[in-house]
């Protein structure tokens, strides 16, 4: 079996149809990731689609496999606690 090549699809309102700033990022619209770009070129479709009459909403391909390459990671990776951890760092009374 080949190694998936993992791959984000996303979007959202942008700030300038020609651009890639979205306006508020809790509303991303996540659509899922996947296990190769023909998948996610899919999912891209029938959600940019979805919005072709809304000229300020894109939807973006995020090559997952690129970044997390080598299994080093890089300063975009950051490693994440278990959640174990996380109650050490963040009490649940944490205020």
């Amino acid at each position: 079996m080949a190694k998936p090549l993992l791959h984000l699809v996303f979007g959202g309102e942008v700030k300038d149809s020609r651009g890639m700033e979205f306006t508020d990022a809790d509303t991303l619209d996540v659509v899922g990731i996947f296990p190769n770009y023909k998948t996610a070129l899919d999912a891209w479709r029938a959600a940019s689609q979805a919005h072709v009459d809304e000229a300020h909403v894109k939807y973006v391909i995020v090559h997952l496999h690129r970044i997390a390459r080598s299994g080093k990671g890089g300063p975009w990776v950051t490693p994440v606690p278990p959640p174990s951890a996380l109650l050490i760092l963040f009490p649940k009374n944490f205020s």
